[in-house]
């Protein structure tokens, strides 16, 4: 799936993934390939690609998970 995180002054990170984990507001939860579409806000945590290849602390966001497209937005 193809993941992008766009914080207000630059892109994160922009690639494909197998999966990210989010921390979300009820709690952690992750996003695979071929995901269901969502929507959810996100609190104060890590966002967490392939399972700790790539690590990405923030204070909170939002995530959309669309066509096999994650977009994050965040506040980092």
């Amino acid at each position: 799936m193809n993941v992008e995180i766009l914080s207000p002054e630059k892109a994160l990170f922009k690639g494909t993934a197998q999966a990210v984990t989010l921390p979300g507001e009820s709690g952690s939860f992750s996003v695979h390939d071929q995901h269901a579409p969502l929507m959810s806000t996100l609190e104060k945590g890590t966002i967490v690609i392939d399972y700790g290849k790539v690590s990405i602390p923030i204070e909170s966001g939002v995530v959309d998970v669309h066509q096999n497209q994650v977009t994050v937005l965040v506040q980092s």
